[in-house]
């Protein structure tokens, strides 16, 4: 990992926020932070000269370093945040050359060799994008898992997964706290800054 990253992104404001954080670990903003730095974000990601692969990253020997098997881009998401945790808890940020390029602190886990369970991973996790942009009078499975998040901040909706006005509302209300275009559409952005960004103004999380 220690090589100039795939793709070196704007790291985005919206993945800046503070949020909950997994006792003694870091932060899910800090983990989106890395992912993006190191591959966009993608966990089936592969580096041009075929060396790093996945969200985080990882060579060969890295990976199986910490137990993995096969390719990396080719495990689960929750397997390669699972992966990265225990490489964290082993060498602390110091296998990411993004770890450094973002300033990135470690804290009192980091590099202290206690082994993870995959429950201590499970926090990291943020539902991946899937891909589209929903627009009013859209009905899909994906809209119905943005929904359900933004109903912890007290957004109600009428029929689950399906784009209405109240969808609308809480899709502007978001951009807006996160200094999204307000345009009402429901992209890459405004899906992770319901995980990862700071709530609507006058919201009242759940």
């Amino acid at each position: 990992m220690t090589r100039s990253p795939l793709v070196i992104a704007a790291v985005l404001t919206v993945l800046a926020g503070t949020a909950g954080i997994a006792a003694a670990d870091p932060s899910k903003q800090d983990w989106a932070r890395l992912r993006m730095c190191e591959s966009t974000d993608s966990y089936t990601a592969v580096s041009a000269d075929g060396k790093y692969f996945g969200a985080y990253q990882f060579d060969l020997p890295t990976w199986a370093s910490v137990g993995g098997a096969g390719l990396p881009s080719q495990a689960t998401p929750a397997e390669q945040d699972y992966r990265a945790l225990y490489l964290y808890r082993m060498r602390g940020w110091q296998p990411w050359e993004c770890g450094d390029k973002l300033g990135l602190t470690p804290d009192h886990d980091a590099a202290s060799r206690r082994v993870p369970t995959t429950a201590d991973a499970a926090y990291i996790a943020v539902p991946i994008w899937p891909g589209k942009v929903f627009l009013a009078g859209d009905c899909a499975p994906g809209l119905a898992t943005w929904q359900h998040r933004m109903a912890t901040f007290g957004y109600v909706f009428g029929t689950p997964g399906c784009y209405d006005g109240a969808t609308r509302q809480a899709v502007r209300d978001l951009q807006a706290a996160n200094d999204i275009a307000v345009t009402g559409q429901l992209g890459r952005l405004t899906w992770n800054a319901a995980w990862l960004g700071h709530p609507p103004l006058g919201s009242h999380p759940q």
